[in-house]
């Protein structure tokens, strides 16, 4: 060996004994049905995560160190978004993020509690997720109920008299419809019918003919993209005409694309302010990072940032040597954190996050408009 080779070695050994070792990823996890009935919105969410995520790692990571995020598919099943919850954590993840739906998510809180790992950001708003608090479930967007309630006395301050609604025979059906009956209480009025269908079968060739038979102005159909889909498509063969309106979990352009020629005038509630808000500096940031990649940004990619922005911040002030616990201390100490224009506050007896809910329509060229 050459002195010359032989200095050049020594001095890579040296560079690389004053480094140190090479620091891991910092793994996060998620579960979600990437495949199946919420597919779209699911995948839309990603994008929105991602932005935030590749562009911290583009930067150089949290305290210098990467983040991956590793998502498995659960396929939309429950039983599955367990099993997944649980290989993640058995692989050693930080924390877990963003799964989706409202019994995935509450099959997956044993799992949570037996590992002391944080959930941040589910994407659903069960009021199971929030009352009582639970020590490691750290929510970010609006609940359902409070979205349904809010469709209702929306359709009686337009002079809509007579609604009708349809749910998902879930936990998520049940829970929304709480809403619901409580937006109808508010205003005084009684539903043509509140009705619960199959959510992973969804048949409406009976519940359709009698809301045209009982005259419904609107129809507030609390499930799937697919099934508002089938729903609406039920309907209107029926002869039905009524205005249509479905809640946050469908607001992605790929439940848009799914309804076809019948997504104009469907209205939507959403959590997060319109991705066309570019004055809520979160929104502008997302939508420049989201053009850069040619992409339009949409509501479900907003939740998915926000969510995003979240996790990656309690991770900051986890770090140096972020452990579970740190994480879930850096949560609960989270007071008026300012995500960019919305301020998010958790404490060890409140994870509620933000309380942003608005109702829009979808547009003839497809958009949300609010």
């Amino acid at each position: 060996m050459s002195m010359k080779r032989a200095l050049l070695l020594l001095a890579a050994a040296w560079a690389a004994a004053v480094a140190g070792p090479a620091r891991a990823d910092l793994l996060v996890g998620q579960t979600a049905g990437f495949t199946g009935p919420a597919a779209g919105s699911v995948n839309e969410l990603s994008v929105g995560a991602h932005l935030w995520i590749d562009e911290i790692n583009r930067r150089g990571g949290v305290e210098g160190q990467k983040v991956r995020l590793v998502q498995l598919d659960d396929h939309f099943e429950p039983a599955l978004a367990a099993r997944n919850a649980q290989a993640l954590v058995d692989q050693g993840v930080l924390a877990l993020f963003a799964a989706r739906g409202t019994p995935h998510n509450q099959a997956i809180l044993p799992v949570l509690a037996r590992a002391h790992v944080a959930m941040v950001a589910p994407s659903t708003g069960a009021k199971l997720m929030y009352q009582p608090v639970d020590p490691w479930v750290f929510n970010v967007r609006a609940p359902y109920q409070r979205e349904a309630e809010n469709a209702i006395v929306h359709l009686d301050t337009v002079g809509v008299a007579r609604i009708a609604v349809l749910h998902a025979n879930d936990s998520f059906g049940a829970d929304a419809v709480e809403g619901a009956r409580k937006g109808f209480a508010r205003v005084r009025k009684e539903p043509v019918l509140i009705e619960p269908f199959d959510r992973d079968h969804p048949d409406f060739s009976r519940l359709a003919p009698r809301i045209a038979e009982g005259q419904a102005q609107a129809v507030l159909v609390i499930g799937s993209a697919d099934s508002v889909v089938a729903g609406t498509r039920a309907l209107r063969s029926a002869g039905s005409h009524a205005q249509v309106l479905t809640l946050s979990n469908n607001a992605s352009g790929a439940f848009v694309r799914a309804m076809g020629s019948e997504a104009r005038g469907v209205i939507v509630s959403q959590v997060f302010p319109s991705e066309r808000t570019l004055g809520v500096p979160a929104i502008k940031e997302a939508h420049d990072l989201a053009s850069a990649r040619g992409i339009a940004l949409t509501p479900s990619m907003v939740e998915g940032y926000v969510g995003a922005k979240v996790l990656l911040e309690a991770l900051r002030r986890a770090s140096p040597q972020p452990t579970r616990a740190k994480v879930v201390a850096a949560l609960d100490g989270m007071a008026h954190y300012d995500v960019g224009g919305l301020v998010l506050s958790y404490s060890p007896t409140n994870h509620a996050g933000l309380d942003h809910v608005e109702l829009s329509i979808i547009g003839e060229d497809g958009s949300f408009m609010r």
